[in-house]
């Protein structure tokens, strides 16, 4: 046995001591066994070790140890086989004996208290450490006798130690020998005849429990139980894996724990709630390792904990995440805390977190989709919303402006919430990510794609993030600070990564960026071009390409306007009343020209604006200019988007009856609404024109014009244009007069046009949009597709599609029917043909 005992050096005698040849086994045999017996009593004071020593030595030199050996066996068993057992079956008898620990079914039932059992328990478990640690003692005084004989016979014959052999005896004629006799099973309710072995077991395993239960044991007692059957082993061999402890007790130990914390855990999750179960396993996998290192083995701890893992965790986690009061409601109340227990527990049993991870994408997706509905459910609300009813005289329009702007408005209003609302979600899983889940790389990644699904899975994901941003340029970042302004800047960033269509989203902010330039409503241009560089960084330089070019042409505008007002000077035309031009000129493919053409959709594009002789004087003198600085090019002039400042002179009358007072004001108005102020110039007084007659004298498209007599006719407070019949709305027959009563307190005054309905495209408008996308993304795919095929020369249908769908993800997912329709016409068109012969169906280059 492994076990270690004090050595004491002795000198070994010289060979050929005298009496060595007359020496009686016998005799010498009953000296040593007395005084075994005197060692094994405790009373060995006045034993003389030395004459032992030669005593065992002599009979060793006569070639008897074999029988010497033999001899001390059998006194060791006979010893251990009377006294030793029967001090210990001592403690057995009414004590242990009629205790529940030793039934062993679950459900038996005992009339023993808790501190019955243990005091018990504690009894056998004291008797038995003693009976060891006497043995031990005893064993290693033997040795110290039996030195020679170990030395030379045991080495010789190969045969185990004398203190090993006493180790196993120990095993055999203890541990192995029966507590219960036959007779004695009836008493004890029905048992088969256990060994002191199983009734250590039984006894160290209720201890535990009553451990786990809160109770005090003596844990020293029980770790010096375990070190003995660690001491002990199976075999002679005396392996590692024959250790008694592992064979005989810590498979038993780990099965009672599992069953132990099985039925806990199926309690715990009836009774209590999902962070009070979390914070209980991870108390209990604390005390699992303490107990290992004070109680029985640490050699158990990995075991034993991988049990509670199994059993609390493992087996119970879907059940715990899917509580009322699991992680559905720990997010929803912010318990960051649980949140963590949670990932913490699951992160012990599997470092992927499955079941968490598919938790928090579901939450995810499910509050995404209540996010989108909502938003979908209030702009359709919006949509269908009533009209202010058209009412007749004044009155009526000042009861109603405010309400119907606001209703203009709900759309652009719903979009933006759906964006905050989209915002705090992310924020709101961002907290959880770095409080609650140490940052963890699969739940980042899991709930990335979760939110890319979610924004993905709303059709007008695109246009509301690019009007988020466009708000923002325009007034949110106002008054804020750099810091504060980078952060609605990444966040508006964060939210174009998340966008699968980013053409989609380009189309958009490119017509809502050339709204801002052109009309000058961006809060700071530096801003803007931050913006831009960002997104250059996040998608590309091809993604920026055409709205650094729009940036370009408002700087090379500046230029031109400053350089015609040298041309003007040169020229020599000091005429007073010239218009003063201040011209943006865009390069047709870097702009969508679809924002600056109108809104009537029906007007033939080769009908061109009628402009009043003094601008058209103007716009041929620039032209000239133009041509002088750049020849073959072709200006084509969009009045939708300039404006005009003019003066306008009205007549007051006076209040005491005498000759009105004339008035001045400063009026900047849209360049549509200055030609249409620039025809009452040629009426007299009560002249009036119809709304058809304007639009036959300046060719407007219909709907700009409608939105230019209501900002001029209907708008409360910049009413130049008085309207007969005065109601909301404007048609054909409606009159227009030059209303020479306007007042205001204001010297300037600014006409702003009437919103052509709200931001958000209608369904209308964003048909066309995706139409436009569509025919966009068809040049794509196959500029893409020739790119591919020109490097490979050859490629087969299926490595062609799939190489196609890479190169293009970033900008946005085609549709595999387009790649194929893509391919046909460039076979066609003669870019690709088919190859004969081929196995699978295959393209070639041809250059």
């Amino acid at each position: 046995m492994s076990s270690s005992r004090p050595r004491t050096k002795i000198r070994a005698p010289r060979r050929g001591v005298a009496g060595a040849n007359d020496v009686n086994f016998e005799d010498t045999w009953t000296t040593l066994s007395s005084a075994f017996g005197e060692i094994h009593t405790k009373n060995a004071s006045a034993l003389s070790f030395e004459q032992l020593y030669r005593a065992a030595y002599k009979l060793v030199l006569k070639k008897q140890g074999d029988e010497l050996y033999k001899r001390v066996a059998n006194f060791e068993t006979n010893w251990l086989s009377t006294a030793v057992r029967q001090d210990i079956s001592r403690t057995i008898k009414g004590t242990v004996l009629d205790t529940p620990i030793l039934v062993s079914s679950p459900t038996a039932e005992s009339n023993a208290t808790a501190p019955e059992r243990l005091e018990r328990g504690t009894r056998f478990l004291a008797a038995l450490k003693s009976a060891w640690q006497d043995h031990q003692t005893s064993m290693s005084m033997l040795t110290d006798v039996l030195m020679y004989m170990d030395r030379v016979y045991c080495a010789d014959t190969r045969q185990p130690s004398i203190f090993s052999k006493a180790m196993s005896l120990f095993r055999d004629s203890v541990l192995y020998s029966t507590a219960i006799t036959a007779s004695e099973v009836a008493i004890a309710s029905g048992l088969k005849h256990l060994s002191f072995l199983d009734v250590l077991n039984a006894v160290i395993l209720d201890q535990i429990h009553m451990d786990r239960d809160g109770d005090y044991i003596d844990k020293s007692l029980i770790k010096a139980n375990t070190y003995m059957l660690e001491g002990l082993f199976e075999s002679e061999q005396e392996g590692e894996e024959d250790k008694l402890y592992l064979t005989r007790f810590e498979q038993e130990f780990l099965a009672k724990s599992a069953t132990f914390y099985r039925d806990e855990s199926k309690r715990l999750l009836k009774d209590s709630d999902a962070g009070t179960y979390c914070r209980h396993v991870k108390r209990r996998i604390d005390e699992e390792a303490d107990r290992c290192r004070s109680t029985i083995s640490e050699s158990t701890s990995t075991k034993i904990i991988k049990v509670v893992e199994d059993e609390l965790i493992r087996h119970q986690i879907k059940a715990l995440i899917d509580m009322d009061s699991g992680v559905q409601f720990m997010v929803t109340n912010d318990r960051h805390d649980d949140l963590g227990l949670v990932f913490e527990l699951e992160s012990r049993v599997d470092p992927k977190k499955p079941e968490l991870t598919k938790a928090i994408q579901k939450i995810i997706q499910e509050m995404g989709t209540n996010v989108n509905s909502n938003a979908l459910n209030q702009s359709t609300a919006s949509s269908i919303a009533p009209p202010v009813p058209a009412e007749e005289g004044e009155g009526a329009d000042k009861e109603k402006a405010k309400p119907a702007e606001k209703a203009v408005n709900l759309q652009t209003v719903a979009a933006l919430k759906w964006v905050e609302d989209v915002l705090e979600l992310k924020d709101r899983f961002d907290r959880i990510w770095k409080l609650a889940f140490n940052q963890d790389q699969v739940l980042q990644t899991a709930q990335t794609r979760s939110f890319s699904d979610t924004i993905n899975a709303f059709q007008r994901s695109s246009e509301y993030i690019s009007l988020f941003i466009d708000d923002n340029m325009k007034k949110g970042i106002k008054g804020k600070t750099e810091e504060e302004v980078d952060q609605v800047l990444e966040k508006a960033i964060t939210l174009v990564r998340y966008l699968q269509d980013k053409d989609v989203f380009e189309t958009y902010y490119k017509k809502h960026l050339c709204k801002r330039l052109l009309m000058g409503r961006s809060v700071s241009i530096d801003v803007e071009k931050q913006m831009i560089n960002r997104m250059k960084i996040e998608l590309g330089n091809s993604f920026t390409t055409k709205m650094e070019a729009m940036f370009k042409d408002m700087t090379l505008s500046d230029e031109l306007t400053s350089g015609y007002q040298t041309y003007v000077e040169k020229l020599g035309d000091n005429e007073p009343k010239r218009v003063e031009l201040s011209i943006h000129v865009l390069t047709s493919m870097t702009w969508p020209m679809e924002t600056m053409r109108g809104l009537d959709e029906d007007r033939d594009g080769a009908i061109k604006t009628i402009f009043p002789p003094a601008i058209e004087k103007i716009k041929t003198s620039f032209e000239q200019y133009y041509t002088t600085k750049y020849s073959g090019r072709i200006l084509s002039w969009q009045g939708s988007m300039g404006t005009a400042d003019i003066k306008g002179t009205f007549k007051i009358p006076s209040k005491d009856g005498g000759p009105p007072k004339i008035r001045t004001h400063e009026l900047n108005v849209s360049t549509y609404a200055m030609i249409i102020l620039s025809l009452f110039n040629d009426l007299p007084a009560d002249g009036s024109l119809t709304c058809e007659e304007i639009q036959a004298q300046t060719n407007i498209p219909r709907n700009e014009l409608i939105r230019n007599l209501q900002s001029l006719a209907v708008a409360q407070k910049t009413r130049l244009l008085v309207k007969e019949p005065m109601s909301k709305d404007v048609k054909p027959t409606d009159r227009f007069s030059f209303n020479e009563k306007f007042t205001s307190k204001f010297i300037k005054v600014k006409v702003g046009v009437v919103s052509a309905g709200n931001k958000v495209e209608n369904d209308k408008e964003r048909k066309d949009t995706e139409k436009k996308n569509n025919d966009s993304r068809g040049f794509v795919i196959e500029a893409a597709i020739v790119r591919i095929m020109k490097q490979r020369k050859e490629s087969t249908h299926q490595q062609l599609v799939a190489e196609t769908l890479t190169q293009l993800s970033a900008q946005f997912k085609p549709e595999v029917p387009m790649i194929k329709k893509k391919i046909e016409s460039l076979i066609e068109r003669e870019y690709l043909e088919r190859m004969e012969g081929a196995k699978v169906p295959s393209y070639r280059y041809l250059a």
